[in-house]
């Protein structure tokens, strides 16, 4: 279907593909995958013709109809279900034409209008809308009513509402909510033609992709199934070429030494050579880039506050005289994980700023402890951030007195080490700028941390160690996310947000997600939410307390977990240098005495990785068994 041929293009001195290739079979669903600033909206640009390559080609069947979403959103006086039928140029041509063409033209219009299912486009585009949030209501209004973000969900519905042969997706859930995402994902997967969509998003790449795309240093490599397949397989043939280059690099050491001690010698001199000319030949492999993620610091609160932290009796919240939410009767516990769904516009946002001490109750009463730390990152405060000034300067705003050395070691504990530390904010990426934030927000080792859409510009890796540092957090945390993925693996609880309340959801993702795709306007009655949360019965709080222990017991066992696995590779690695030291056995009849202290080295260091394995199985079992309990 898309074949990409040798495609080199830079950009100034930095070769962002370097004779690239691909090709995508037909009706495959691809996820675009790579590092932030590996090309991957570059490549988008150059299939569509808007920026010409260096070198190579890209090839498509005759006729392909190329989709993507405007850069631009849409925001003049038509209605969303305008914009949205506007989008198919040729069916909007013939039903302007058929109001006036006659004859044998009139007839030739209505036979491809029915060819092309022209009379059910309303409802088709109506559909489309409904799922990407916007109701019969909102679909009627103009598009100069809504906000960039809520445009930019038009411009994807009348991409996707023109069904092209080859549909470029690059980042689609950033504009959208939960449920919107959730929408997408079941309407990517039966998608009738070829998809390549850049994600970040986890769980799309594993419910709606059937190929992977994986760009790394300038080359593609193209792989079969899902993200979690191909990270399976990723991984093992980095393994694998780990392994054949240090046994080609021993290999190389071995030749040249035997060349540099012979070469002078008669006797050995066509020997030498002829080794000379096989290090010549040996196809050098590629070094193994380790691209480190640095990890998310989320400092655990010093101590526990004794539950609850915080209780809601009969509040109502709002700005003014609008009131948003009401009939609030919850309690939030000190290691509450809670997950807020709920389409945007419908109070999130609202009842972040209100649990976090940013609003002020209408009416009701909020019980919270005084000394009660609370952090809250949301993306659109990052305009907060100075633009002029580093991540050093800002840490040091919150360090006063401190000397540079500490403020330092702190900016690199929230990644920005020697190399970004000094680098203004204006320069960093979005995702940077997101881990800066949110190491400030975090700064005070909060009791309770709300994130209100952590995830966007994060990629993977990223999002993975955010999600690391959400587990080992012993606080609060309120979190509101598209990415289901980060839901189910750091949330227990969940709170739906809607008809002006917010009150438990009783089921789990998938249930939820099921009643996102029924349209149903509520979910059924949870029982929790029947009574006020701040009166439910003990043996739940002592259910979460339980949690919290083995939370707390695990969190060592963990740490000891880590430290033994590095000591582990670490001692893996010597034992395979010396044994690629001592291959052949030429070490042994070349330098005697070195040899015997290099077996008695690996011998130390055998006994040291069979102890370290017999430690860290022991740990697992105990860790294991905290879990089952």
């Amino acid at each position: 279907m898309l074949h990409i041929s040798e495609l080199t293009y830079r950009i100034g001195d930095r070769l962002i593909l370097d004779r690239a290739s691909a090709a995508l079979p037909a009706r495959a669903r691809v996820g675009l995958v790579g590092r932030n600033g590996a090309g991957k909206t570059t490549l988008f640009r150059i299939v569509q013709g808007e920026i010409a390559s260096e070198g190579g080609e890209v090839s498509l069947p005759r006729g392909t109809r190329i989709g993507a979403v405007a850069q631009e959103a849409p925001g003049g006086p038509e209605t969303l279900l305008e914009v949205v039928l506007s989008a198919d140029k040729e069916r909007a041509s013939l039903m302007a034409e058929a109001e006036w063409a006659d004859g044998l033209r009139r007839a030739e219009i209505e036979t491809r209008l029915v060819d092309i299912d022209a009379h059910s486009a309303p409802a088709r585009a109506a559909a489309i809308l409904h799922g990407l949030g916007f109701d019969t209501a909102a679909q009627n209004r103009p598009c100069s009513d809504f906000s960039g973000g809520w445009r930019m969900r038009v411009a994807l519905a009348a991409v996707l509402f023109t069904e092209p042969d080859l549909l470029l997706l690059d980042e689609p859930t950033n504009y959208l909510d939960l449920e919107g995402t959730l929408w997408l994902y079941d309407y990517l997967a039966r998608y009738p033609h070829t998809i390549v969509v850049i994600s970040h998003d986890r769980d799309l790449l594993d419910t709606c992709v059937d190929h992977i795309l994986h760009l790394d240093r300038g080359r593609m490599t193209l792989w079969r199934g899902n993200y979690t397949s191909f990270a399976k397989q990723y991984a093992e043939k980095r393994r694998l070429e780990a392994k054949f280059a240090a046994k080609q690099e021993a290999e190389r050491r071995h030749i040249q030494s035997f060349v540099d001690r012979f070469r002078a010698k008669a006797s050995k001199a066509r020997q030498a050579q002829s080794r000379l000319k096989r290090l010549e030949k040996m196809e050098a492999v590629a070094p193994i880039v380790e691209e480190e993620v640095a990890p998310f610091r989320l400092p655990s609160p010093p101590r526990a506050l004794a539950p609850p932290l915080l209780a809601l009796e009969g509040v109502s919240a709002g700005y003014g005289d609008r009131t948003i939410l009401s009939r609030l009767n919850l309690t939030i516990l000190p290691d509450d994980r809670i997950a807020l769904l709920g389409q945007n516009g419908r109070g999130k946002s609202t009842f972040c700023k209100l649990v976090g001490g940013r609003l002020a109750p209408l009416a009701g009463t909020v019980k919270r402890p005084g000394k009660m730390e609370v952090a809250y990152f949301a993306q659109h405060q990052l305009d907060e951030l100075s633009p002029a000034e580093s991540a050093v300067v800002h840490v040091a705003a919150r360090m006063p007195g401190e000397p540079t050395a500490r403020i330092r070691s702190r900016a690199a504990q929230l990644g920005f080490g020697a190399a970004k530390a000094d680098t203004p904010v204006s320069q960093l990426s979005g995702g940077e700028k997101a881990r800066l934030l949110m190491g400030l927000a975090a700064f005070a080792a909060p009791h309770l941390l709300i994130l209100d859409e952590p995830t966007n510009h994060l990629d993977i890796d990223s999002r993975t160690a955010l999600m690391e540092a959400i587990n080992d957090y012993e606080g609060a945390v309120i979190l509101v996310s598209h990415d289901r993925f980060l839901l189910e693996a750091c949330a227990d609880r969940l709170w739906l947000v809607g008809g002006g309340t917010v009150r438990p959801f009783e089921g789990d993702m998938d249930d939820y997600r099921r009643f996102v795709l029924s349209g149903e306007d509520a979910p059924p009655p949870s029982r929790e939410a029947e009574e006020p949360a701040f009166q439910r019965p003990p043996d739940r709080t002592e259910e979460r307390r339980a949690a919290a222990d083995r939370r707390a017991a695990a969190a060592p066992l963990r740490k000891r977990l880590h430290a033994l696995e590095i000591r582990m590779d670490k001692l893996g690695t010597a034992i395979g240098k010396i044994d690629a030291a001592l291959a052949g056995g030429r070490a042994y009849a070349e330098n005697p005495a070195k040899a015997n202290e290099l077996a008695r080295m690996r011998a130390d260091a055998a006994a040291a990785l069979a102890g370290a394995e017999e430690d860290w199985l022991a740990l697992s079992g105990e860790l294991e068994a905290l879990s089952a309990a």
